[in-house]
């Protein structure tokens, strides 16, 4: 399944996700690192870049070359490769937890786990196509426009935990 980015019904919904996530992802962090100290799991993040979908691999080595170049260019040069580098598609970064206990393995999106703290009933299949907005859990807003830190810990710790939960076990034989 290919990766999608949320999509909002307007800019209002945009402001409040800017808001919201990330508070969460640093809620996811903490509460992970917490789950992590009590758990047989050892854990590893890492970093991937994602291309839109579509993007050609020429295009993409393309656009590697140009950031190395930037690099060590000087103002004039700089100014030129951005423009450049601006009419061009550029990756986004996703953060994964690679998890490993015994032989096991799992692999978690942390802007995923975000996605379903920041937006109401949100499902991955059914937000990854193409005209599905995502909707706010406007529950994490206070009534002053704020992120309201108790929901958002409450409902971050909710979701770690399930997530560790669900993860597979070793039987013993």
């Amino acid at each position: 399944m290919p990766i999608m980015m949320p999509k909002f019904a307007d800019s209002i919904a945009w402001k409040q996700a800017e808001l919201l996530m990330q508070p969460a992802f640093i809620r996811v962090i903490d509460n992970i690192r917490k789950q992590l100290e009590r758990s047989p799991w050892k854990g590893e993040y890492r970093t991937i870049q994602t291309w839109p979908e579509g993007t050609p691999d020429e295009v993409q080595g393309n656009v590697a070359n140009l950031q190395q170049q930037l690099t060590s260019a000087t103002p004039e040069e700089a100014a030129k490769l951005e423009q450049e580098l601006a009419q061009l598609p550029q990756p986004y970064q996703r953060y994964e937890l690679c998890l490993e206990q015994q032989g096991l393995q799992a692999t978690i999106d942390l802007w995923e786990l975000c996605y379903q703290i920041c937006f109401r009933n949100y499902d991955a299949s059914t937000s990854a196509t193409l005209n599905h907005l995502v909707e706010i859990d406007t529950a994490l807003i206070d009534e002053t426009g704020d992120v309201d830190w108790q929901r958002l810990d409450h409902k971050t710790k909710q979701l770690v935990e399930g997530v560790f939960a669900h993860l597979p076990t070793i039987t013993a034989e």
